[in-house]
C-alpha cells in the first residue's frame, strides 16, 4: 500500500487515539494531550437503533482483546446490565426492542423478576415487572483505554505529538491541508475534528458553527457498603429508567449517575459564547446534590442498601451534546476533506467502533454500513445557539424516556425553516419535525383528540389517516412536500457529471426520472429525482434533510471538483416551496386554474413543464404523490427483472378493493408563493371535495404500490438488486458511472437476500385501508423470497403468520392504464385475497 499520511487535527482522548490506532502501521497522527476526565466508563451492546449497535459492538470487541495486544491494563469489567421495566408501556418497550436483536450478532434477553433478584439481590422488587438483559456489558477505565488506544496506535507505527494544539487550519488550492501548531506546521491530505468540547473552536476556525453544546453531568461514588462487600460476583449495571439514573459497582460501593430533567439540568453555556477556558483539562465543576436529590432518592427506594451508603465523591464534569445527542460523524459538506467525529454524549462506547468505522471509510472511499444518523450534514443553517441550547436541555432530560414509534420532540420548534403553508395549516394538524421544516403528519376535524399520543399499537391518528387515505384515492388531496431537498445543476458538463454519478439515464429535456447515485461497492448511496428542465440544467430532488448527504464528499460537489467537471451546483432547497395534488380529479381541480392542457396526451407521466397556476409561476412535475416527503418512493419495476417483489398481509378484516384510481402532481414555486397557491388550488377544488393529507397517509399508500423508501428498504447496507430497483439501474449505459462494475459482479454472483413485502414491522410498516391489512416491507432469505411463501412476524413478543405474494396491492395509474389499453385486468379489479385465510 502506498504511504498514507493522515493526521488529527484536534483530538478528545479516547475517539483520537482509536481512529489513529485503526489506521494502517504508515499513518502518523497529531492530537492535543487530554488526559480522560474521571467518569463512569459504561459499556453496553444495547441501543435502540440498527446500526449503531455495530458501534458498540466494535467498540466492546476492541477493547476486550485490548490488554493483550498492547500490554496495557484497561481495567474492563463485564458483569452484564439490566434495564428494568416498572410500567407495562416499559415491557412493550423491551419486546418492541427485542424484535430487532436478531439482527446482530450481540446477545439480548428480556428477564423475569426472579432472575433479576437472582443476579441483583439489593433489589426492591416491589415494582420490577422485567428486565432486558445484555451479558458482556460493563464498564472500562476511561484513562487506562487512552493509554491502551495510544500504546497501540504507536506499536502499529503511528506518530502521536503532544502537547500540539492546533493554532490554524488553511485549506489549499489543491484540497490539502496546511495545520499550525506550537511545534510547526504539518501537511495533511485531510483533517478530523475529534476535539471534544473543543470541537467547537476548530470548526470556527474554518468558519463552521457545529451545534455542540457542553452540559453538565454528575455522577455519586459511595463509600464501602458491607452487603455489596459480601457479594461473591460483580453486580450487573442496572439502569433504572423511571428513575432515570445508572448504577454499577465501584469496588465495593455503589457509583450511581443520573440524569437531571431538562428543568433542573445545567448547559456550560458560556463555553458557547466565550469558548472553552484556556487549559482546560482535569478540572470538575462544583457539584449540585439539589439537583439530583429526586433521582437519589429514586435510587435509594429501588435499592434500598445506598440509604446508609456514605458519599465520599461527587463528580461534575462536561459532556458535549448535538442537539438530537447522537454524535456528528464524517466528511462535512461545503470543505474539502473535513472530517468530523464530535458531539459524543455516550463517548466511551462510541470511541472504539466509531475510529474503525472512520478509519475504514477514510481508507476505502465509502462508510463501511450505513449511519445516516450520525451524518454530521444533517444540521444546516436554521440550526442556532438557541435551538441546540433547546434540544440539548430536552435531549439529556428524556435521557430515559420510552422511545416510542414515530417519536416526536417539541422543543426549539418551530425553527426558521417553516414552509409558507406553515401559518395557515399549523391548527389543522398535526406537525412533524423533518430537518429543520415543521411537515404535517395527518389532520384533525374539530371534536377528534388532536394531542400527540405516542404508542406501539394504533392511537388517535390511526382512523384520521384512513380518512385522508380514502380522500386521496377517492378524490383529490393537497400536500405540503416543501421539506424535499432541491438542487440546481447547470453547465457545461452537467450531463457527463450526472451520467457519471446516476445509475439510471439521464432524462431528455422535458422529462424526468428516478436515479440512484451508488457507492463504488455498488450500494446505494442517494435517491434522486432527475428533472431535466432545459439543455443542460437539471432540477434534483432529494429527501427532507438529505440537500446536504447528497452534495457531501465524493458525490456531486466532490465528483464534480474530482473530474474537473465545468458545472454549476446551487442549493436552493429553502427557495422553493412543493406542492403535491394527487387523487383522480387532479387534473379537473388544476385545469381550472392553467391555460396549459394538462390531458395525458399533452402532459403524460413524468414530464415536467414550466407554466402559470392562477398566475403563480410553478415548475409542475407529473409524478405521482406516493413518491413521498422523505424522498425515497419509487416506481417498481415492470416485469419480472432481477427481482421478484413479495407482499403479505395480516388478516385484521375482510378485504376490500373498491377504491379508485390515483393522478398526481408535484408543483415547484417560490416559497413566499405558497399560501396563496394553495388557497386557489383549495377554492378551485371544493365542487371535487378537495381536501388535505399528511405524511403519515402517503407512507400507506406507498407500501401498497410496493414503493421503496431510501433510508429505509435502500441505503449503504443494500444494492439495488436486492431492493428491487434494477429496473432503474441500465448496465447497459455507455457511462462507466460510480459502483456500476461492482453491480456486474453482484448480478453474475447472484443475490443472497432479497426485499419483500411481509407483516408487521421490519424496515418500513403500515396498514393498508384499502385491503384493511398490516403491510411491511423486509429483506428475507432468497429462499424464503417465493410467493405464495409462509412466514412468521414478531410484533411486541407475538408471533403473526403472514404470505409473501409478487404484486403490489395497487398499481400505479400508468401502469393501470397501460393494462387496462391492453385488456388485463388490474389489480383494483380482482381481488388479491378472495378466500385466503392467513
Amino acid at each position: 500500500m502506498a504511504e498514507v499520511r493522515r493526521r488529527l487535527a484536534h483530538a478528545s482522548c479516547d475517539q483520537s487515539v482509536s481512529f489513529v490506532s485503526h489506521l494502517p502501521c504508515n499513518v502518523t497522527g497529531s492530537f492535543v494531550d487530554l488526559p480522560a476526565l474521571e467518569w463512569a466508563g459504561l459499556t453496553t451492546y444495547f441501543h435502540p437503533g440498527i446500526n449503531l449497535k455495530k458501534i458498540h459492538y466494535d467498540s466492546i470487541k476492541l477493547y476486550e482483546r485490548l490488554e493483550e495486544e498492547t500490554g496495557q491494563v484497561v481495567g474492563f469489567h463485564q458483569p452484564g446490565s439490566i434495564r428494568l421495566a416498572t410500567t407495562p408501556v416499559r415491557v412493550d418497550e423491551f419486546k418492541y426492542q427485542m424484535t430487532r436483536t436478531n439482527w446482530h450478532a450481540t446477545e439480548q434477553y428480556i428477564i423475569e423478576p426472579e432472575k433479576i433478584q437472582e443476579m441483583f439481590p439489593l433489589l426492591n422488587m416491589n415494582k420490577v415487572l422485567a428486565g432486558l438483559y445484555n451479558p458482556g456489558d460493563g464498564h472500562i477505565d476511561p484513562y487506562s483505554l487512552t493509554m491502551a488506544l495510544a500504546a497501540g496506535a504507536r506499536k502499529y507505527g503511528a506518530l502521536l505529538k503532544y502537547p500540539a494544539p492546533v493554532t490554524s487550519l488553511k485549506l489549499r488550492p489543491d484540497g490539502t491541508w496546511d495545520v499550525e501548531t506550537p511545534q510547526g506546521s504539518v501537511r495533511a491530505n485531510r483533517i478530523v475534528n475529534a476535539a471534544g468540547f473543543w470541537a467547537r473552536e476548530v470548526g470556527k476556525m474554518i468558519g463552521l458553527e457545529h451545534p455542540l453544546i457542553p452540559v453538565q453531568h454528575q455522577y455519586v461514588v459511595t463509600s464501602t457498603i458491607p452487603e455489596v462487600k459480601a457479594l461473591k460476583r460483580e453486580l450487573p449495571v442496572l439502569r433504572d429508567l423511571e428513575g432515570s439514573y445508572y448504577l454499577r459497582q465501584e469496588r465495593d460501593g455503589l457509583l450511581f449517575g443520573p440524569y437531571e430533567s431538562q428543568e433542573k439540568m445545567k448547559l456550560q453555556a458560556s463555553w458557547v459564547a466565550h469558548g472553552v477556558p484556556p487549559g482546560f483539562g482535569k478540572e470538575l465543576f462544583e457539584s449540585d446534590l439539589d439537583r439530583i436529590a429526586d433521582h437519589l432518592e429514586a435510587a435509594m427506594e429501588m435499592i434500598p442498601v445506598l440509604k446508609r451508603a456514605d458519599i465520599i465523591n461527587i463528580v461534575n464534569g462536561p459532556i458535549t451534546y448535538s442537539p438530537d445527542i447522537l454524535p456528528m460523524v464524517g466528511p462535512h459538506q461545503g470543505v474539502r476533506n473535513y472530517w468530523v467525529a464530535i458531539g459524543f454524549g455516550y463517548g466511551i462506547i462510541h470511541a472504539g467502533g466509531v475510529g474503525k468505522y472512520l478509519s475504514d471509510w477514510i481508507l476505502h472511499g465509502e462508510p463501511p454500513y450505513d449511519l445516516i444518523e450520525l451524518d454530521p450534514n444533517r444540521y444546516g443553517k436554521w440550526t442556532t445557539t438557541q435551538y441546540t441550547e433547546a434540544k440539548a436541555r430536552e435531549s439529556y432530560g428524556f435521557n430515559n424516556i420510552v422511545g416510542y414509534p414515530k417519536e416526536e420532540r417539541f422543543a426549539g420548534r418551530p425553527t426558521q425553516r417553516v414552509s409558507g403553508l406553515y401559518k395557515t395549516l399549523e391548527s389543522k394538524c398535526s406537525m412533524g419535525f423533518h430537518a429543520g421544516w415543521e411537515q404535517p403528519h395527518w389532520f384533525y376535524k374539530p371534536g377528534q383528540d388532536s394531542q400527540y399520543r405516542p404508542s406501539f399499537r394504533r392511537t388517535n391518528w390511526f382512523e384520521p389517516v384512513g380518512s385522508e387515505y380514502k380522500q386521496v384515492m377517492q378524490r383529490v388531496g393537497v400536500i405540503d412536500l416543501s421539506p424535499f431537498g432541491k438542487l440546481d445543476i447547470k453547465g457545461r458538463d452537467s450531463m457527463r457529471l450526472l451520467d457519471h454519478l446516476c445509475a439510471n439515464v439521464i432524462p431528455k429535456v422535458g422529462f424526468t426520472n428516478i436515479s440512484h447515485m451508488l457507492t463504488p461497492k455498488g450500494r446505494v448511496y442517494a435517491e434522486l429525482t432527475v428533472s431535466h428542465q432545459s439543455p443542460g440544467e437539471f432540477l434534483l430532488i432529494t429527501g427532507s434533510g438529505s440537500e446536504l448527504h447528497d452534495l457531501s464528499y465524493r458525490w456531486i460537489e466532490e465528483a464534480a471538483i474530482r473530474g474537473g467537471y465545468d458545472v454549476e451546483i446551487q442549493n436552493i432547497t429553502d427557495e422553493l416551496g412543493v406542492l403535491g395534488v394527487a387523487g383522480p380529479y387532479a387534473r379537473r381541480v388544476l385545469q381550472k386554474l392553467t391555460s396549459e392542457d394538462l390531458s395525458d396526451d399533452v402532459f403524460k407521466f413524468l414530464q415536467t413543464k414550466s407554466l402559470k397556476i392562477s398566475d403563480i409561476p410553478v415548475t409542475a412535475i407529473r409524478i405521482s404523490y406516493t413518491v413521498t416527503p422523505v424522498k425515497g418512493f419509487v416506481r417498481p419495476p415492470e416485469g419480472d427483472g432481477a427481482h421478484r417483489l413479495g407482499t403479505a398481509a395480516l388478516d385484521d378484516g375482510p378485504s376490500t378493493s373498491s377504491l379508485r384510481c390515483e393522478l398526481g402532481w408535484e408543483l415547484y414555486h417560490r416559497r413566499e408563493d405558497s399560501a396563496a397557491l394553495y388557497e386557489r388550488i383549495m377554492s378551485a377544488g371544493q365542487e371535487e371535495g378537495i381536501g388535505n393529507f399528511g405524511t403519515y397517509a402517503l407512507n400507506a399508500l406507498r407500501l401498497e404500490k410496493a414503493f421503496r423508501a431510501w433510508g429505509s428498504e435502500m441505503n449503504c447496507d443494500t444494492n439495488p438488486l436486492e431492493a428491487g430497483l434494477g429496473y432503474f439501474v441500465k448496465l447497459n449505459k455507455p457511462a462507466d458511472f460510480i459502483g456500476k462494475q461492482a453491480l456486474k459482479n453482484i448480478k453474475a454472483q447472484g443475490l443472497r437476500r432479497r426485499l419483500g413485502k411481509v407483516v408487521g414491522n421490519t424496515t418500513s410498516g403500515s396498514y393498508s385501508y384499502s385491503i384493511q391489512k398490516s403491510l411491511a416491507f423486509a429483506y428475507v432469505p432468497v429462499e424464503l423470497s417465493e410467493v405464495g411463501q409462509q412466514v412468521e412476524v414478531e410484533l411486541l413478543g407475538k408471533n403473526y403468520p403472514a404470505t409473501i405474494i409478487q404484486e403490489p396491492l395497487v398499481l400505479t395509474e400508468p401502469t393501470r392504464t397501460r393494462l387496462q389499453k391492453d385488456g388485463k385486468k388490474t389489480n383494483l379489479e380482482k381481488d388479491p385475497f378472495p378466500t385466503t385465510k392467513l
